[in-house]
This record gives C-alpha cells, structure tokens and sequence, in this order.
C-alpha cells in the first residue's frame, strides 16, 4: 500500500501535469488569437486557471516539505516543482499578453508570418516533452527540450528580418511592432520551457546548468 508520502507524490504529479497542459492550451490560443480567431478571452480565463494551479501546487509542496521531511532526491523533486510552476505561470502571462496584442492587429492589412505559428506550435512540444521529462525522469528527453530552444531561437530571427523588410515595404509600423512583440513573447515562452527543464534535470542529477555544483544531496 502507498505510503502517505507517496500520494501526495503522486497528487504532485498529476497537478503538475494538468498545469502543463494548461499552459499548452493557452500557447496554442494565443497563437489562434493572433491569426484572427475569437478566443481572447479563453487565454485570459486559462491564464486564470495557471494561476490558480500554481497556488495550489504550492501549497502541496509546502505539505511534502513541512510534514514529510522529505531528503535526497525527494528533495529536489519537489524543489524542482516549485521552480517549474513559477516558469509555467510566466508562460500563461506571456500567452495572455499576446492576446492581448492580438485585438490591435488588423489582419485584413497585416500579413502575420508563418513563424509565428511555428514558434508556437515548437513551444507547446517543449512544454509538453519538459512535463513528461519530470513524470518519467527522463534525462535525454530534458536535453531534448533545451537543445530544440534553438529552433525556436531561429524561428524568432527570421521572423524579426521578415517584419524588417515588409515595414520597410510599407507594412503599419504599429503592426510590425506588435507582432514583432507577439514573436518575442513566444520567444520567451521556449526559454521558460527550458528553464523547466533544467530543473527536470537538476531533480534527476542533483546538479544545475546554471550552478554547475551539486545540490540537494547525493543523486540517489
């Protein structure tokens, strides 16, 4: 029989999964919002639930921390949650903050580069291979997620030499701006995948990318 400690694991994992999934829902809606469709307000009610996730989730890790003294790698996977939720409700702000962008472009005037749907599309594959990483403990599947950051890097640069040349080809300067924001934004939302990640890996290996020393006790 599972121990006391091993559900509210277990109840860890699955709100961790459900604010994955979540965050996967409002980048692909902003990403609608952009090329026209009505759903301004269905990012900004996920954001919403984002938040309320988080809250939640740490309060769960509080519980496991306090009540269950938890050590070793126990530790650090619920250290690395608290990281990961604080990264996952930056993605439903910056998700929300392209739609709100998404109610000033004039998409009858305004040619939206095919980037952007790819960034967004890459993103939502991050964030999910990110939360799948830390269910599984999934070491190759982490460095997966942080070396496909660069594609979405990629994606970002062709998009800002895009917008350049069609400004420069008469496109609304306002315009050009807000979806050069909407690329950054989604930008972002890859660096928050990998930051996710690197906190999958810090929980399995017990170091961090950004340290570059050991944590949290030994690795087992």
């Amino acid at each position: 029989m599972a121990t006391r400690f091993e559900r509210q694991l277990e109840e860890l994992h699955v709100q961790i999964i459900t604010m994955g999934s979540l965050c996967e829902k409002v980048i692909a809606l902003s990403a609608k919002a952009i090329q026209g469709e009505d759903c301004a307000g269905e990012v900004f009610e996920t954001d919403r639930e984002i938040d309320g996730l988080e809250r939640e989730i740490e309060a769960i890790c509080m519980r496991l921390l306090l009540h269950q003294q938890p050590v070793a790698r126990d530790l650090r996977e619920i250290s690395a949650a608290l990281k990961m939720i604080s990264d996952m409700e930056r993605i439903g702000d910056q998700a929300a903050d392209i739609a709100d962008l998404s109610k000033f472009i004039d998409r009858s005037v305004v040619e939206i580069p095919d980037e952007i749907a790819r960034m967004a599309e890459k993103t939502v594959h991050m964030v999910t291979e990110s939360i799948d990483a830390f269910v599984k403990a999934d070491l190759a599947l982490c460095r997966k997620v942080i070396d496909d950051d660069d594609l979405v890097d990629e994606l970002f640069n062709q998009t800002k030499n895009k917008l350049a040349d069609l400004i420069y080809k008469n496109m609304d300067a306002k315009a050009g701006l807000d979806l050069l924001m909407t690329a950054k934004y989604m930008e972002r939302i890859g660096d928050h995948a990998v930051n996710i990640a690197e906190w999958v890996e810090y929980s399995i290996t017990g170091i961090h990318r950004n340290n570059e020393h050991q944590m949290g006790g030994n690795k087992n």
